[in-house]
């Protein structure tokens, strides 16, 4: 009888530093990486310090005074920072040989994603998106269901009113809107769920309502909704899939999004351990970003 292997981190925990400490390197980031057992939140730095001494006081985290001190003091990096700011110190980091955790979108436009990107295929560096839903069981069974479909057509919206008021109505999400924040969640959904994306458009405006229009690879068209300034009773997220047989629907009304956290980071250690990045990579994260900037400028 033969045993298992043992979990690549079971006897050393990737030590990770986070850059960031608004409300979600608070309420995600740092949390969940701290829970383990997978990884360890060594180091927390931020450009407001007393911001970072509270992110990473409930778990004994080092306080770094600077992003030099905390590559130091850590072997990979979780970003929660604006994408202007994520696409300045990520390509630094991979440099450093660092493995990187990269919120979406990799940067605030094309150019600077590529840079990310480069440096990361450059440093030979392991990396991974924080698509938040795509960790989900619930996702990954929707996907599995899609992939034996023959989908002609497909409707989804992401809608949300977080822009209108509390924590996240600030900085780049008000100046950019839905389309770069929401954008690249619906986008890798219906890119995989149907197939690659071969053309887009988009028209409206992203700061209150986005729609795009999708044509994929086996001559699907998909239709996606995208807001973040309307009052809804709860976030609507849903992908709705038509073809020949029934349509198969998605909907994240129903699932507790706690339950992506522990898949994300046994993800995020098992690449950094084998050496070997997921699918959720920078370059899906550039390859979602050549789709955002075509549809905003068409």
């Amino acid at each position: 009888m033969t045993t298992a292997s043992p979990a690549p981190w079971t006897h050393r925990p990737v030590e990770v530093g986070l850059v960031g400490a608004g409300p979600w390197a608070r309420a995600m980031h740092a949390r969940v990486l701290a829970a383990g057992p997978e990884t360890r939140l060594a180091a927390v730095w931020a450009r407001r310090p007393e911001a970072a001494r509270e992110a990473a006081a409930p778990y004994a985290a080092h306080v770094a005074a600077g992003f030099e001190e905390l590559l130091d003091h850590c072997e990979a990096v979780a970003f929660a920072v604006p994408p202007a700011v994520q696409a300045e110190l990520a390509p630094l980091a991979a440099k450093r040989g660092k493995a990187l955790l990269l919120e979406k979108p990799l940067g605030p436009d094309l150019p600077a994603a590529r840079r990310v990107a480069d440096a990361i295929a450059e440093a030979g560096v392991v990396s991974q998106l924080v698509l938040t839903k795509r960790y989900h069981p619930a996702t990954r069974a929707f996907l599995e269901a899609a992939r034996t479909l023959d989908v002609r057509g497909a409707r989804a919206c992401y809608l949300h009113g977080a822009f209108l008021e509390g924590e996240f109505a600030t900085g780049w999400r008000l100046e950019h809107g839905a389309l770069l924040d929401l954008g690249p969640h619906l986008l890798d959904l219906l890119d995989a769920a149907i197939g690659p994306i071969t053309g887009i458009r988009g028209t409206g405006d992203a700061r209150r309502w986005f729609e795009l229009t999708c044509e994929h690879e086996n001559g699907a068209v998909s239709q996606a909704s995208l807001s973040g300034s309307v009052a809804v009773p709860h976030t609507l997220t849903r992908v709705e899939l038509f073809g020949p047989a029934l349509p198969l629907l998605y909907d994240t009304a129903g699932i507790d999004h706690e339950e992506c956290w522990p898949v994300l980071r046994r993800d995020f250690a098992t690449a950094v351990r084998t050496h070997t990045p997921g699918p959720l990579d920078a370059g899906r994260g550039l390859y979602l970003q050549t789709l955002l900037e075509r549809a905003a400028h068409h």
